[in-house]
C-alpha cells in the first residue's frame, strides 16, 4: 500500500475517533441539560461496613455522588483512608464519583479561640492520636487538616478532589469558613430536608419513617447527606433505605448530580481536574 494511502486511512481513523468522542461529549452534555430537578447526594465516611453495599447500589442505579472523606476508625482495616480501603476508593473514582475533604482526623470545631486578625479554633477530633481531646489549633493547622485528607484522596485515586470540605457535624463559624476559604476550600453543608437521618437513634427514627420523610420533603436542588456507617445506630440505614429512596426520588422526576455540577460550586470545582 502506498504511503499516501496509509496516511489517508490513518487520517480517516483519527477523524472517526474524534467524531465518536465529540458525539459522546454532546450526549453527556445533553443528558446533563435534561436534568431539570437535580439532587446532590453526598456521603461522609464512617465505620465503612456498609461501603461495599452503598457502592453496589450506586452502580446499579447509575447514580454518581460526592464523598467527603476523613480517616475515621473502621470496623475493618486501618482507617477509612488507610491502605485496606484504598482499592474501594480507586474503584469509586473509576466509576466517576467525586471526592472532597472531611478533615483528616474528623476534627470537630468547638469554638473560636482567637480574633479575626489571628484566628484560632478549639477543636476535638474523633479519630487519630488525639481522639477525644480538646485543644486549640491555628487557622494554618486547620487548613492542614483539610489538605491532608484531600492529598490522601488524590494519592489513592489519582483524581484531584474538589476544592470543597465539610466540617464534621457541619459545625463551623464565620472565622472557620473564612480561614478555609483563604487556603482554597469552600464549605459544603446540606439542605434541611437533605439530612437523611442515618445518625439518629433507631428507636425514635425508624428506617421507614426516614424514607417516607425524605420522599415527602426533598426538593430540587437539595444537597443530601448520608454516611458510610454510623456506629451508634442499631438498625443500619443504607441496606433498608438507600435504594428505595433513590428509586422513589427518580419516580418523582429527580435526577442525581455530583457537586462538580452544583451552581454554587461549579466554577470552583472546575479548578480540580
Amino acid at each position: 500500500m502506498p504511503f499516501s494511502s496509509m496516511g489517508s486511512a490513518s487520517g480517516r481513523c483519527r477523524c472517526a475517533i474524534v467524531l465518536i468522542a465529540a458525539c459522546a461529549y454532546v450526549a453527556c452534555a445533553s443528558a446533563s441539560n435534561d436534568c431539570k430537578k437535580p439532587l446532590y447526594l453526598t456521603f461522609d465516611t464512617g465505620h465503612m461496613e456498609v461501603a461495599p453495599l452503598v457502592a453496589e447500589i450506586l452502580q446499579r442505579q447509575q447514580v454518581r455522588v460526592t464523598f467527603f472523606a476523613a480517616n475515621e476508625r473502621t470496623k475493618q482495616g486501618d482507617g477509612s483512608l488507610g491502605d485496606y480501603w484504598a482499592p474501594w476508593w480507586r474503584a469509586r473514582a473509576a466509576e466517576g464519583h467525586e471526592f472532597a475533604s472531611h478533615t483528616w482526623n474528623h476534627t470537630y470545631w468547638r469554638s473560636d479561640a482567637g480574633d479575626a486578625q489571628h484566628p484560632t479554633f478549639r477543636v476535638r477530633p474523633s479519630a487519630g492520636l488525639r481522639e477525644g481531646q480538646s485543644f486549640v489549633i491555628s487557622a494554618a493547622e486547620y487548613c492542614e487538616e483539610i489538605t491532608h485528607a484531600a492529598d490522601r484522596l488524590k494519592a489513592i485515586t489519582g483524581k484531584a478532589p474538589l476544592p470543597l470540605f465539610r466540617a464534621p457535624g457541619g459545625k463551623t463559624s464565620a472565622q472557620l469558613i473564612a480561614s478555609a476559604k483563604a487556603c482554597g476550600y469552600a464549605h459544603v453543608g446540606w439542605s434541611p430536608a437533605g439530612f437523611l437521618g442515618d445518625e439518629l437513634p433507631s428507636e425514635t427514627a425508624s428506617n421507614t419513617m426516614l424514607l417516607n420523610k425524605a420522599l415527602r420533603d426533598v426538593r430540587s436542588g437539595d444537597i443530601l447527606l448520608a454516611h458510610l456507617g454510623i456506629w451508634s445506630r442499631k438498625d443500619a440505614w443504607a441496606p433498608a433505605v438507600l435504594e428505595p429512596l433513590i428509586e422513589g426520588l427518580k419516580q418523582k422526576g429527580f435526577c442525581f448530580r455530583t457537586l462538580r455540577d452544583h451552581p454554587d460550586y461549579a466554577a470552583l470545582a472546575a479548578q480540580a481536574r
